[in-house]
């Protein structure tokens, strides 16, 4: 007999995924599916330990599977403890749903999440792929991914919570002033929903068209690719024939794809500017640096050499720019 299908609940023990996994349970009996409640103990504060046990405990009580993994070391020095934690909780809730059998894990963001998510990243400056947001769905490291109350206001699993009258844990840092989300969500949103009552509604429809720019600038980057790679490397004569935005976007696509970490916007800007009239010259970029050969863009790992560091400029004398290679 085959064994029935298996999806797993990113479960915190907060609200939001307490409903989530409480819904997923209920309609799993009806379709015959397994369901396991994965936590992430991510060792920041002293309550950890008895949101651990709460939702070992809620999860067996309700005939659900689980599993749990604590995250080892702490952020690197000047690291986000937001992104040092998402990461670590990502890459732990992929281990234990591939562990446990299943192909499908479900999060619990609802729409004032993506509003926040979408805010934040303006902020922060970002185009299409970080306004974009948080996608409903996606296919990752062989696992979906998949946010099924995205388009959901709060106040719906709040009613859902009261109706089946479910407990759930106050993690304190939601509401506090120590991370930039939370601090948005205390100090910002209320403000912001008070004069703007469609904001969470506009901010959902812009991360929607994000999306569909940031698939059609994917897609233009990629013709472009196609005309512009060498191998590892990128052409100048055909990168410096393209228009200089879709030079950026060009760009933007190739790091994303070659460097191991993000490149800054100033580095795209600096490279789409100081390619068409240097010749041979290297620019630092992250974990390693990017040179400029025989009109050839290449990236080479490793720390970059002494004196690089600084924003010096080859080639043409008259523009500011990357660093000349010894002769």
């Amino acid at each position: 007999m085959a064994e029935p299908p298996r999806v797993a609940v990113a479960a915190s023990g907060g609200r939001d995924s307490t409903a989530l996994l409480h819904c997923t349970l209920s309609a799993s009996r009806l379709l015959g599916v397994q369901v396991f409640a994965l936590h992430v103990h991510h060792g920041l504060l002293p309550q950890a330990d008895d949101w651990l046990a709460h939702v070992r405990s809620q999860a067996r009580r309700w005939g659900a599977g689980f599993d749990s993994r604590r995250l080892a070391g702490r952020p690197a020095k000047g690291e986000s403890v937001e992104a040092w934690a998402r990461r670590g909780r990502y890459a732990a809730l992929a281990d234990m749903a591939v562990a446990a059998g299943c192909t499908l894990v479900l999060l619990a963001h609802h729409r004032r999440d993506q509003a926040e998510t979408v805010l934040l990243q303006a902020l922060r400056g970002a185009g299409a792929a970080g306004l974009a947001a948080m996608p409903r769905s996606a296919r990752r490291d062989g696992l979906t991914w998949a946010r099924p109350w995205l388009e959901q206001p709060r106040e719906a699993v709040e009613a859902y919570v009261r109706r089946h009258r479910l407990r759930y844990v106050d993690d304190p840092g939601n509401e506090g002033s120590d991370y930039t989300r939370s601090r948005l969500r205390a100090q910002v949103w209320p403000v912001l929903a008070a004069a703007f009552p469609a904001a969470e509604t506009g901010l959902r429809h812009t991360a929607e068209r994000a999306a569909d720019e940031r698939a059609l600038l994917d897609e233009v980057a990629a013709a472009d690719l196609a005309a512009a790679c060498e191998g590892p490397a990128l052409r100048r004569d055909a990168l410096c024939a393209l228009s200089p935005a879709r030079r950026r976007n060009l760009l933007r696509h190739w790091l994303r794809t070659t460097l191991p970490l993000p490149a800054p916007e100033t580095l795209v800007r600096r490279l789409a500017d100081e390619l068409p009239a240097t010749l041979h010259a290297r620019w630092p970029a992250p974990a390693g640096e990017l040179a400029l050969r025989r009109g050839r863009l290449v990236w080479h790992a490793g720390p970059p050499p002494a004196g690089a560091g600084s924003a010096q400029h080859a080639g043409a004398a008259a523009a500011p720019g990357p660093r000349q290679p010894a002769a």
